[in-house]
Order: C-alpha cells, then sequence, then structure tokens
C-alpha cells in the first residue's frame, strides 16, 4: 500500500512520501521548553494548542498513522547558481526581497488539493476511512513528523533538510486511521557546519535546532502584526516579505530540485521590484497583484510597514531624492502603524546627511 501510495503521490507532483508514527511524546518536553521562553512570540495559536501539536491522536481521535509528503517548490526557470543570484539581490537596496517560496502560488492551496486527491485515491483501494488533511494549518509538529517518517533530518535551523533535495519544498500530511508500517527515520549529515547560525542576519537562530521566531525575518514580515522592534529594523535590509539567508548558505541546497509544477513560477511583480513601486501599490493593486498569494495574507497595512522598513535601510546607504519622494507619499497614511515606519524610515535618511 505503502508503495501504492508514493506512485499516486508522484503523478500527484509530490516528490516524495514516508508514514510516521502517532506516538511524539519525546517531542513534547522540547516543545514545552520553547513555548515557556516565549520564542513563538506573537503566534498565541502556538501555545494556545499546547501539547495537542505533539498527539496526533488527540487532534484527530482515530489516527494511527500519519502520511507525509514532501513537494518541492524551486521555481521551474530557476539558474544554474541562484543562491549567488539571490545573495546578489540582497545587495541592490533599491529592491524589495520576497523569499522564494511565496513568489509563485499559495502553497497552501496547492498541496491541500492534491492531498486530498491522494486520500480519494487511497480510498478507492481500501474504501471508506478516517483521515484530515494538513498543510500548515493546524497545530501539526510538520518537521517532526516528517523527519520521524524518512524525509530527512532536523537542520540547525530547524528546517528539514534531505540529501536529495536540501530544504526547499513544502510539507503536508494526511492523518488517518488506517495502520501503515513506518519509514524509517534517516541520520543526520549537518555534522560541525554552522553556515546558518552564522548568517542570520538578526541571530535568531540562538542554538542548534532552536529558534527564537522573535528575531527571525520570516515571522516579523509575515507573522507579527505590530510594530518591528527598533533594534531589528536596520538587519532586515531589503527583505519585505520572509527570509531565505539560511537556507541560501546551506551546502545541500546545491541539491535543491526545480518543481514540477507550474503554481510556483514566480509572478509578474513579485520578483525583482523597486521598493519605490511597491510601495506605491495601492490596497487594489496589492489585492490584484496578491491573487492567490501567500503574501496577501499579511493585508495591504502590513506590506506597507515592511517595505517602509526596507526604504528606511535603503536611504541609510543612498538618500536618494526619489526614495524620499515614495515615502513622502506615505507619511499620512490612515494606519498609524504605517505611519511610525515611514517616520523611522525618513530618520534613517537624517542620520546620513
Amino acid at each position: 500500500m505503502v508503495s501504492r501510495i508514493q506512485d499516486w503521490a508522484r503523478e500527484l507532483g509530490f516528490s516524495q512520501i514516508g508514514v510516521a508514527g502517532v506516538d511524539l511524546s519525546s517531542s513534547e518536553a522540547g516543545l514545552s521548553a520553547w513555548l515557556a521562553r516565549g520564542f513563538h512570540g506573537d503566534m498565541a495559536y502556538m501555545a494556545a494548542h499546547g501539547l495537542k501539536r505533539a498527539r496526533p491522536a488527540e487532534l484527530v481521535p482515530g489516527t494511527v498513522s500519519v502520511v507525509t509528503v514532501r513537494m518541492d517548490y524551486l521555481p521551474r526557470t530557476t539558474p544554474h547558481g541562484w543562491q549567488a543570484v539571490e545573495f546578489e539581490r540582497l545587495k541592490r537596496p533599491g529592491e524589495g526581497i520576497v523569499s522564494l517560496y511565496a513568489r509563485g502560488r499559495d502553497y497552501h492551496k496547492v498541496l491541500r488539493q492534491r492531498l486530498q486527491k491522494l486520500s480519494e485515491r487511497i480510498a478507492t483501494q481500501v474504501g471508506p476511512f478516517g483521515h484530515r488533511v494538513f498543510t500548515d494549518s493546524a497545530p501539526v509538529l510538520e518537521a517532526e513528523l516528517a523527519a520521524r517518517s524518512g524525509q530527512g533530518w532536523r537542520g540547525k535551523h530547524t528546517l528539514l533538510l534531505s540529501r536529495e533535495a536540501g530544504s526547499l519544498f513544502f510539507l503536508g500530511e494526511i492523518y488517518l486511521d488506517l495502520a501503515l508500517p513506518p519509514s524509517a527515520p534517516v541520520t543526520e549529515h549537518c555534522g560541525n557546519c554552522i553556515a546558518c547560525m552564522d548568517i542570520c542576519p538578526t541571530q535568531a537562530i540562538v542554538a542548534p535546532q532552536q529558534l527564537d521566531a522573535r528575531r527571525c525575518i520570516s515571522y516579523l514580515t509575515i507573522e507579527h502584526a505590530g510594530p518591528i522592534p527598533l533594534e531589528l529594523r536596520p538587519l532586515l535590509g531589503n527583505r519585505i516579505y520572509g527570509c531565505d539567508d539560511c537556507q541560501l548558505i546551506c551546502p545541500w541546497n546545491k541539491f535543491a530540485q526545480r518543481s514540477a509544477l507550474p503554481d510556483f513560477d514566480e509572478r509578474q511583480g513579485l520578483t525583482g521590484s523597486q521598493l519605490v513601486t511597491l510601495l506605491a501599490w495601492t490596497e487594489e493593486d496589492f489585492l490584484r497583484f496578491t491573487e492567490g498569494s501567500p503574501i496577501r495574507r499579511i493585508g495591504h497595512e502590513r506590506w506597507l510597514r515592511n517595505i517602509a522598513v526596507a526604504l528606511g535601510n535603503a536611504l541609510r546607504t543612498n538618500p536618494d531624492s526619489a526614495l524620499l519622494q515614495a515615502l513622502g507619499l506615505r507619511a499620512d497614511h490612515p494606519s498609524e502603524l504605517v505611519r511610525e515606519h515611514v517616520a523611522w524610515a525618513f530618520r534613517s535618511a537624517a542620520t546620513t546627511r
């Protein structure tokens, strides 16, 4: 049955499947300690569900196995030496950088639809069965389940790593009431490498496999709804949605796989665009350009907040009049959050004069 599921999964665009059991009790202490230190920041839902994340049979009663899936997301047209290309983008302060995974279609929709189709294929063989599909959408320890099912190992940046595919892939799960043989886990292959920890702009990886989300640029630009802490704003550079640094530097990502699907191809307007152009988007523009994109979930207000910070950082190195003029158009924005970050950007420009 597992072999059949793998075949069906590949037909649906998944790169690999694995099977994990439901006893994650050995992860509970680590999860509790992470929450106790407040490393989850504003993500109250992480604490609200408590240890249910580590107890699949409590989340979905009757669950006895978890099928995990991996789907590569590097765009099909990604050039050779793509890491160097992305590092060069970070050296162009006037360009807004969106994380690689968010330049195409919203992965939640892509994976959820295909996971449901995979479940339907299983049902044609075994008859009706209890199941529920997930993709970053419920209290699920995704990376832990994936590691236990042989998809890879937990890197020091906490992401899952595969010898065949690096870390540029999405994860999804099917909780099911069928007893399937668990896959064998793989060994860890990070060795003494700490490149991901060294390169993190905000030093959010406080220890191997320990991430303080409150300092993570992905958290700050996506999950965090309030003002970005003053001391961290200069460290965001021109990153306006997410951050890929720990993945760009990882040696294993020389094996990152291009997606087989067009869904994750880069959308026009989200790659290589200038900050002044992006700041000028009206809310209607924002909704139009981000339709079907994961970026839409942060809303126009946070989008402008992030871009204002990036412009402030650009002005620190180049107090260009065009940048200042673009900022000025948002100085009286109805949102206090936007106004405050625009004012900070103006002060950043003033410090260079």
